[in-house]
This record gives structure tokens, C-alpha cells and sequence, in this order.
């Protein structure tokens, strides 16, 4: 099976977020008799360490956002479309090709990747910590590379998040009578201009570029069509870079805030340590060719380097496709990340 006939395959398979058994099961009956296969819920290790040598870990989630557009996997001129098909099958499918070539891993390091579930759900549920709980060893690679959609960058480090309900508190009354309420959602307003004129702040850490943001990405309010709201409540997202603690960026998510009536931060997630002069990811860089980047979003290169590994960003699909409805990437994209991998795992 070539490179692409496996992404068309695995993308073909549903697997949105909590509803991955039947991918995972597909990646243990891809292995099993062939490599050590560890499945852990819907989560799977494949491949082990041999004590004697070096050896690298990739890693990739199995889940995708909600179908939006058409979910099959399609090929367009030199595009492939389809859901999950750049965050991060693609990713997925270079692993998985990796694992099968005899060159890899079986030189002077060895190869272990991990594919696990439910990383675009809430943070606490994500599928990679339970990994890690059971195999610690995992912590000890030499490298631990996160193959997210990175336009075939390397991208070190990432932002952080939050997610807080931002709460105004009014009082009921007829809508005939307001004066003898408090509209909540009219009394959010001067704050919500407020955040829409509110720009980035762009922090700068070892020439990389990292930028904080506050969005409201949801917002609920209101009983009737003839009733006053007594309450609106927005959720604030909050996307902070890696200089800021999880405190640090709660206490500026809530000073941003202040002018709500009550703040309840809901989903946290640290930012991912930005990997500085280390000669492994002095090489990828070399093999890429490209300019290094900040990570905007987040990835679980915070949770890998929260618990003491180097870990990085590096994967064939587009940032600026995922979570698309059209979500699509250049199947070039493809071949070159696995080309990329392949000479850094076997150089």
C-alpha cells in the first residue's frame, strides 16, 4: 500500500472525537504479528525501546473535529480532500509508512509511534495522558516529534489555552417593561466591544514569534422572545504563549474579564516549552530547510514537555485547513514529510 492509498484509507475510516475504536482497532490489526502493539482504551503504542539504543517517538491523534463538508477522502488536481485529512491523518499516514520501512528503526535508534485519542475534545480527556500514565518510558525519547499540520515548518514550542463561561448577571422583566429589569446581554456590550477592538500582544522568545489572543468563541443568553435575559454568557477563549504559567495566564484571563459579574474557567492547558539548543532538533531543522515558527495553537508538545521531554511541531498538513469545512492539503506535502522523517530516523 503506497503512501497516499494509506491516507485515503484511514481517512475513509470515521473517527471524530469519542467515536475512535474503529480506526484504532484498524492501526493494532496493521501491526499486530509484525511490531509490539499496546492498545490503551482507543489509544495505541506500537513499536518498543531496546534499552541499548537511541530511540525517537512520533506522535499523532486519530480523532478529527465533527463532519462539517463531505468526510471521504477525494483527490482534486494535486490536492486530497477530506475530513481529519490535514489534522492530522496525514500525519497519521507518514507514521504508519515509517513504522513499515525495514530502514527505519532498524539501524543505530529505534522507532515508536503513538496514536491516540480524544485530542479535540476538552483537554482533561485527551487520550495522550492516560498513555504516558501507563508508559512513562515514553518521556526518556531522544525526541519526541508531534506531527500536527505545520505547512511542512518546524515549529517549536505552542501557546497555551484557556476556556472560561464569562457570566452578566441581569434580572428578568416583560420586554414591554424592560426598565423594570436589567437586560445581561446588553450589559455585556460595551465589554464585548471592548475584546473586539482588543489587538494581539506578540511575545518574542529565541526569535520565535508567539501571539496572546482572547476570542469569544460562544454565546448564550435569554429565556423568551418577550422576556428580558437575566443572563448571558460568553465563553473566552484564551490562547497565551509560552512565557506564562497556567496561573499567570488565569490571572490575565480574569483581569481581562473584570467587568462580568462572575468568571468560571472551565479547560486549561499549559503551554508547550519551546525546545532551544538541543543537536536533534538542530538536524530536523537542517533537514527541513525551512524557517523555524512559534506555535499558535496548541498541541501536545505542552503536555510531552510539561512532563520533561523535548518535544517539537512537524507535520504535512496546512495550519490554515484545519478544522475547514473543505479541509484539504497538497498530497506533495505528503511525500515531502515523510521523505523529511525518513532521512532524520535513518541518518
Amino acid at each position: 500500500m503506497t503512501l497516499l492509498e494509506t491516507l485515503i484509507e484511514i481517512v475513509d475510516i470515521p473517527s471524530v472525537t469519542g467515536d475512535e475504536d474503529a480506526l484504532c482497532t484498524w492501526i493494532v490489526d496493521r501491526f499486530a504479528g509484525t511490531k509490539p502493539v499496546e492498545r490503551i482504551g482507543n489509544s495505541v503504542v506500537v513499536g518498543s525501546r531496546s534499552e541499548v539504543k537511541p530511540f525517537y517517538a512520533l506522535y499523532g491523534h486519530i480523532d478529527t473535529v465533527p463532519v462539517q463538508g463531505d468526510p471521504k477522502a477525494m483527490i482534486i488536481a494535486d490536492r486530497i480532500r477530506g475530513l481529519g485529512v490535514g489534522d492530522m491523518k496525514a500525519g497519521l499516514a507518514v507514521m504508519i509508512e515509517l513504522l513499515d520501512d525495514p530502514d527505519v528503526g532498524g539501524g543505530d535508534a529505534d522507532l515508536v509511534c503513538v496514536f491516540y485519542d480524544k485530542e479535540e475534545g476538552p483537554a482533561a480527556e485527551n487520550g495522550l495522558e492516560a498513555v504516558l500514565d501507563q508508559c512513562p518510558w515514553l518521556l526518556d525519547a531522544t525526541l519526541s516529534i508531534v506531527m500536527e499540520p505545520t505547512d511542512l515548518n518546524l515549529e517549536l514550542g505552542c501557546n497555551g489555552v484557556l476556556n472560561a463561561d464569562v457570566i452578566f448577571t441581569g434580572s428578568s422583566a416583560h420586554s414591554a417593561r424592560p426598565w423594570l429589569g436589567e437586560n445581561a446581554v446588553t450589559k455585556a456590550g460595551s465589554w464585548l466591544e471592548k475584546l473586539h477592538d482588543l489587538e494581539p500582544q506578540t511575545v518574542d522568545i529565541d526569535g520565535l514569534t508567539y501571539r496572546e489572543v482572547f476570542s469569544v468563541t460562544q454565546a448564550h443568553g435569554g429565556i423568551a422572545n418577550n422576556i428580558i435575559p437575566p443572563k448571558f454568557v460568553v465563553n473566552l477563549n484564551h490562547r497565551f504563549p509560552p512565557i506564562y504559567t497556567i496561573a499567570e495566564a488565569e490571572a490575565r484571563l480574569r483581569d481581562i474579564a473584570s467587568d462580568a459579574d462572575e468568571v468560571v474557567i472551565k479547560d486549561r492547558a499549559p503551554a508547550g516549552l519551546v525546545a532551544s539548543d538541543n543537536s536533534e532538533v538542530e538536524r530536523l531543522d537542517a533537514l527541513i530547510g525551512r524557517d523555524r515558527v512559534g506555535k499558535q495553537g496548541w498541541t501536545d508538545v505542552a503536555r510531552l514537555t510539561s512532563r520533561g521531554a523535548i518535544a517539537v511541531n512537524y507535520g504535512p498538513g496546512e495550519v490554515a485547513q484545519a478544522h475547514q469545512v473543505d479541509e484539504s492539503m497538497p498530497i506533495e506535502n505528503l511525500t515531502t514529510a515523510h521523505d523529511v522523517m525518513r532521512r532524520f530516523l535513518t541518518g
